[in-house]
């Protein structure tokens, strides 16, 4: 029998409208992980609350959280800023617990510099056209935010070889089941 997981940060990145948010929330309600929220500049999506979805701050206090070094990793995805705050994730380390960062790819690359220890995984779709409808069918951007998404999602997937491991989100318990024995919480 395995014994309990390691307290490792595990990154899952992978392009826009994948599910990695779906794919971690699924995850968080079903294994002792702590989910890193992450800061933005962008505007929040219906029904997505501040300190539970993101951390919704102004351009300005995002530079003053690089500034003062306040983020484990940042990046500008589509004209807005994303970064992971780094004390609550030193924190549930340092608890014993693992946490699991949801990111993008120049995040992946940021946290593989910070944390060479942590596992990166990728998430990938099915197929192209199954990533264009689920960003279709989503429907939280107009058409040209869309395509700007396709766009870098194209060199995002020319990417996943940088991973430590590659999921294919074909079937979300596939994918849930497939990760968490990645990460040992199986």
């Amino acid at each position: 029998m395995a014994g309990p997981a390691r307290a490792r940060l595990t990154v899952l990145a992978g392009p826009s409208g994948v599910g990695k948010g779906t794919l971690a929330a699924a995850i968080a309600d079903r294994y002792p992980v702590s989910l890193s929220v992450s800061a933005t500049t962008r505007e929040p999506r219906p029904g997505e609350i501040d300190g539970a979805n993101y951390f919704f701050v102004s351009r300005e206090q995002f530079a003053a959280a690089v500034r003062r070094g306040e983020l484990l990793e940042w990046a500008e995805y589509n004209g807005n800023l994303y970064g992971t705050p780094r004390a609550p994730v030193e924190a549930a380390l340092a608890k014993g617990r693992p946490v699991l960062l949801e990111i993008e790819l120049a995040g992946a690359r940021q946290v593989r510099d910070a944390a060479p220890d942590a596992l990166q995984i990728f998430l990938t779709p099915p197929t192209w056209e199954e990533l264009e409808r689920r960003l279709e069918t989503r429907a939280t951007e107009g058409p040209k935010q869309r395509a700007a998404r396709l766009e870098t999602a194209r060199s995002e997937i020319a990417a996943a070889g940088e991973f430590d491991a590659v999921v294919v989100n074909d079937d979300l318990e596939h994918a849930v089941a497939e990760v968490a024995a990645l990460m040992g919480l199986n």
